[in-house]
């Protein structure tokens, strides 16, 4: 699904208007009716006292469509007007009118010298002030009155995107923004609503169908995509009944140190159960044992070393390497590292000390291979491209780090981006079961497994991070999110696999009907 800029949304709205033939006021009416049906179907005509406040711009024009509805539909309505300007769009002043030709109570105008309405918690209030259409700072009342809706703990349902909330900074006052239960976004949902510092801001988000132009839609390039089902089924290689293990592929897993040895063995499991043919552990020679009797699968080479890694020679031909898991930082290792890449043209897949080496030393930044994929926690993403200021700074510095070494970045978080040069691509699994040790060295097998068995790194690492969360979603309900670990992602592969293809529940037939049996 295709996140479009607020620059790209107006131009969707303009467009759709000149192609069906219709006004910006027939859109608004369109639109405000959908967040009507959407409170309809779930109140069905229950008396809780909804408060609409409207901006006075086209958010608040949505808001006045809401509540004109509402009325008309029996509700118990009462509709605020927050009066922060005296400059008012057309399509608000029209749908102004029309609330009042509809009811006789009319709109209550709110300004700095009013009293705030007293609103029960039992209460919802329908928050349609400002949207997307955010252009000023938030005066000291409006404030107030965001603080005010926080102080009643009644429900807050927020019309395409909190107010107060812009949808390309981070806010610098959070009483500033509307904390809402929900919100309900027009046509496309926004890159807000994925970013630690913004998310935070509606506790859900639904995507409403407001009938956009459906070719402006699918031939509009955008920055963001969300991945889903739908985005990564396509990228599915399926099997070959005379197929045998050398069509997918051997990956070779570098890593590992005295103690770490358990992570190197999580991503070198983690690269065979994703599919790939072979996989082979280098390690210190303390991993032997270890690897042989605790994954008896994978083929295992050793460092001269004992306990950590210094010379990093082989005789197999991989077609993918894995480095960095639990290798640490030694001095040895760094070295070890850096001879490596001055002669590997093999496609790579860099973690944890093998990101923290690379931070040391930029300068072997130059000596990746086109394409390679770094997996980073905030932490160690910090270290690649810098301090940055907010979530938007760091989106930006590390677009531009994509770029400048031809490189795929996998932030990793709650909703992990993946960014490759300007193109940024949100997972929509995963939960807070995959915040515990290890389920990152998962994840780099996973994604090195994928591009073992022949995918495109970025489709690889796309894939790789939607079946990683999509695993440890399938488990959470039997494992709950503090007894999750990062076996249990391993554990849950086989399903994630199996739901790309699952078909959603039908309905039950009611009254128990059943459907005749065809002769």
């Amino acid at each position: 699904m295709k996140i479009f800029s607020k620059e790209q949304i107006y131009e969707g709205d303009a467009l759709t208007a000149k192609k069906q033939g219709i006004t910006s006021t027939d859109l608004m009416e369109r639109a405000g009716i959908q967040i009507f049906n959407w409170l309809h179907m779930r109140m069905q005509g229950a008396q809780v006292p909804i408060h609409v406040f409207c901006g006075i711009g086209n958010n608040g024009g949505d808001g006045l469509v809401v509540a004109r509805h509402l009325v008309t539909h029996g509700y118990n309505v009462k509709t605020y007007i927050v009066n922060y300007s005296t400059t008012r769009s057309k399509d608000f002043l029209l749908n102004y009118d029309r609330i009042k030709n509809t009811t006789k109570d009319w709109p209550v105008l709110l300004s700095e010298s009013s009293d705030f309405p007293v609103i029960d918690e039992k209460d919802i209030i329908v928050d349609a002030i400002l949207g997307i259409g955010l252009n000023r700072a938030i005066e000291g009342w409006v404030k107030n009155l965001f603080c005010h809706f926080r102080d009643t703990k009644a429900f807050v349902l927020s019309i395409d995107l909190p107010s107060g909330l812009s949808t390309s900074a981070a806010p610098e006052d959070a009483e500033c923004v509307v904390n809402a239960g929900y919100t309900l976004s027009f046509q496309t949902p926004k890159l807000v609503f994925f970013l630690p510092e913004t998310a935070k801001y509606t506790v859900q988000w639904e995507v409403l169908d407001i009938g956009i132009d459906p070719e402006y839609l699918h031939v509009t390039p955008t920055e963001a995509e969300l991945i889903g089902k739908n985005e990564v089924l396509p990228l599915y290689k399926p099997r070959e009944k005379y197929s045998n293990k050398g069509d997918f592929g051997h990956a070779l897993v570098i890593g590992g140190s005295y103690g770490k040895i358990g992570a190197v063995t999580l991503a070198s499991h983690g690269a065979l159960s994703i599919g790939a043919g072979k996989v082979t552990a280098f390690t210190p020679k303390c991993g032997y044992i270890p690897l042989q009797s605790g994954f008896p699968e994978a083929m295992v080479i050793t460092d001269t070393e004992e306990e950590k890694i210094t010379d990093i020679k082989f005789d197999i031909k991989p077609d993918v390497i894995a480095f960095g898991v639990g290798v640490g930082t030694d001095t040895k290792t760094s070295s070890a590292f850096e001879t490596f890449l001055k002669t590997n043209t093999t496609p790579l897949v860099i973690d944890a000390d093998g990101i923290n080496i690379l931070s040391k030393k930029k300068a072997l930044l130059k000596l990746l291979p086109e394409n390679t994929v770094l997996t980073p926690h905030p932490k160690e993403l910090e270290g690649l491209v810098g301090k940055w200021k907010d979530d938007f700074d760091k989106l930006k510095k590390t677009k531009a780090f994509s770029k400048k070494y031809k490189c795929i970045v996998v932030i990793k978080g709650a909703n992990t981006i993946t960014v490759f040069e300007d193109k940024l691509y949100v997972n929509s699994t995963g939960n807070p079961g995959l915040a515990t040790a290890g389920t990152g060295d998962v994840l780099t097998g996973i994604i090195t497994g994928l591009i073992a068995q022949g995918y495109d790194t970025l489709a690889a690492t796309l894939f790789g991070v939607y079946l990683h969360g999509k695993s440890a979603d399938l488990l959470i309900e039997d494992l709950g999110y503090q007894s999750f670990i990062a076996s249990h992602v391993i554990e849950g592969i086989p399903l994630a696999y199996l739901d790309l293809f699952k078909q959603p529940e039908q309905p039950e037939p009611e009254n128990g009907d059943t459907e005749a049996p065809k002769n």
